[in-house]
């Protein structure tokens, strides 16, 4: 198997000589020259990582190196950040440039710059929050949990029996003397009873909770007033004001007054902070994307949503269609100027065009991929994909079967693995 942690820069990670009966293996690290590099260490890895729908990535920028039973980190130019001197290094879950150390069997936090951010003196340690200046919930010898923020300055006192992930105004979700309650910064109660659970700070402040009662979800203010009854399967807030939420199985957005912005017609909504858009996905796998008015913009399958890039990619009918957020059609020319190939569609079949929109490689293919940032693109022929290389040369003649991979993605004649979300490729 091999593993790509970062298509920008020139390390391959290698795993061989796998015993699953054992569970060992070995690894190394080589560059596009097949050069081995990093050779001072027994081991080096990719970090895994995985966010709260299980979606699987590695860390772009670290890797983690073994020697003599010790681990540490270093960069993807070989750059030591931490000598090898941890019993284990891992991911703090969902958070990216964060790795949770243990030492003497305690944990503390370090950075992707090697910087100890809170040095491992805990029995436990875990993310408060999605980035990492939110702090950490963190476990003292007595079982006891408080939070530090990324300073490693308290923020609670660790006398809890426990602390939720739900958090926003300086206002905290935790467990005392068997009572769920919401708390202040500074220990006092804000909110102690009328929900079974509190799932949710809203952004502002005056609006108060998002609370759970008998398997029902509604909107209570810090004063105990109810101004959404508990009635909703599902309830979380999309931005300030406006709640994507589930009845009777469907769901839709309703504002605060429950006035209903988007009707209840759809499978999912998800709320994309960086677009400012929502992806309300049908039964039959389309999406209808709504603006920030709640205008239904455009309706098909979508291919992509690239928050780095700012593009959407959708299917409709038969074309392949790209819009800027502001739902400005664009094309791949446009979208993607760094490519030296375009996909193109003539009489049924897949071609490549250059951008002067010459034909480079003939419409021949039965379905074929854009070029990716590696410089290749997948072509599929007689039902078996293989891949080009950015001049159009034929890399790998179409011999795999992969019907059942959500993505086609080659670098050279290495296809992406099924998981789409751990990033490693191979030939078989």
């Amino acid at each position: 198997m091999i593993i790509v942690p970062n298509s920008k820069k020139d390390v391959f990670l290698v795993t061989y000589d796998v015993d699953y009966s054992t569970g060992t293996y070995s690894t190394k690290a080589l560059n596009s020259k097949n050069e081995e590099i990093f050779t001072d260490y027994n081991q080096i890895e990719a970090i895994q990582n995985m966010d709260e729908s299980n979606n699987l990535w590695y860390e772009e920028n670290v890797l983690r190196v073994q020697k003599d039973g010790k681990y540490g980190l270093i960069n993807l130019d070989g750059k030591v950040l931490q000598e090898p001197q941890y019993e284990e290094i891992t991911a703090v879950s969902g958070i990216k440039n964060a790795f949770k150390v243990r030492k003497d069997n305690l944990y503390g936090i370090v950075d992707n710059e090697g910087k100890v951010i809170v040095q491992p003196q805990y029995t436990d340690i875990i993310n408060l929050g999605d980035d990492n200046l939110s702090g950490y919930i963190v476990r003292n010898a007595e079982g006891k949990y408080g939070i530090i923020d990324y300073t490693a300055s308290q923020v609670l006192e660790a006398k809890y029996e426990e602390i939720e992930k739900v958090y926003g105004n300086d206002l905290y979700v935790v467990t005392e003397n068997a009572t769920k309650k919401v708390v202040n910064r500074d220990g006092t109660d804000a909110l102690t009873q009328g929900f079974d659970d509190v799932t949710e700070i809203l952004t502002n402040k005056d609006n108060g909770v998002i609370f759970q009662i008998a398997g029902k979800y509604g909107v209570m203010k810090l004063d105990g007033t109810v101004t959404i009854e508990p009635t909703y399967e599902e309830l979380k807030e999309a931005k300030s004001g406006f709640l994507i939420a589930k009845l009777n199985g469907k769901y839709g957005v309703i504002d605060l007054t429950k006035a209903e912005k988007i009707p209840f017609n759809y499978t999912n909504i998800e709320y994309n902070t960086s677009a400012d858009i929502y992806l309300a996905d049908d039964e039959n796998y389309n999406t209808n994307l709504f603006n920030t008015n709640f205008e239904s913009k455009v309706q098909g399958m979508l291919l992509e949503l690239n928050v780095d890039q700012g593009y959407i990619k959708m299917s409709i009918g038969d074309d392949i269609k790209y819009y800027n957020f502001r739902f400005e059609e664009r094309t791949d020319k446009d979208i993607l100027p760094a490519n030296t190939l375009y996909l193109d569609k003539k009489d049924g079949k897949y071609g490549f065009v250059n951008k002067n929109g010459e034909v480079v490689v003939d419409y021949i293919y039965d379905d074929a991929t854009e070029q990716n940032e590696s410089g290749y693109a997948g072509i599929k022929k007689d039902g078996k994909w293989g891949s080009i290389d950015n001049t159009g040369k034929v890399v790998q003649e179409p011999i795999y079967n992969l019907d059942d991979y959500l993505l086609v993605d080659f670098i050279g004649n290495w296809h992406l693995g099924k998981d789409i979300n751990t990033n490693y490729y191979n030939k078989e």
